[in-house]
């Protein structure tokens, strides 16, 4: 219950705000999810993505297949093997829960990494955009639409997507 007054404290400060502001600033609101979402450098990236990330799953499937076979044999010669054996096939199976564990850690962290290369560049080119669209339009404040609660000024999202080329 406290949350929602909370809640509806904050929105009428925000609508009033948004009133004062409007009358003493011109504004304007951009929807850059949908920018991003349908920019095509955006849609190679994910492409790029989705390819690499591929790559990555086969290589950790063939790891988790080899593992599992190795369990298997060994669980099935264990009982007429030697206990130095037996000891030897423990740490061998050890390293490679170990192996495929790393590998999967490196591969997320390379997949951030590739994904915030690919996006940073696009997030600045979309960025610049916005602040040349608003500045030719006049506008003081450009505001992200995908998270306002009330949008009366315009939307520049659709002269922002002809000045980027799509």
């Amino acid at each position: 219950m406290k949350q929602i007054k909370t809640l509806v404290i904050a929105a009428v400060l925000f609508l009033t705000a948004n009133n004062t502001m409007n009358a003493q600033a011109k504004t304007a609101h951009v929807d850059v999810s949908e920018i991003m979402s349908k920019m095509p450098a955006m849609l190679d990236a994910q492409t790029q993505l989705q390819k690499l990330s591929g790559t990555y799953d086969a290589e950790y499937k063939k790891m988790i297949e080899e593992y599992q076979t190795k369990i298997k044999k060994y669980d099935a010669e264990s009982a007429t093997a030697t206990e130095a054996v037996n000891t030897e096939r423990a740490k061998e199976v050890q390293d490679m829960q170990k192996r495929i564990g790393d590998y999967r850690d490196n591969a997320q962290k390379e997949l951030q990494q590739k994904e915030t290369d690919l996006v940073k560049p696009l997030m600045e080119k979309v960025r610049a955009s916005i602040q040349k669209i608003g500045k030719a339009k006049g506008f003081q404040y450009v505001l992200d639409g995908s998270t306002l609660l009330l949008a009366d000024g315009p939307n520049i999202t659709a002269d922002v997507k002809k000045d980027l080329g799509f």
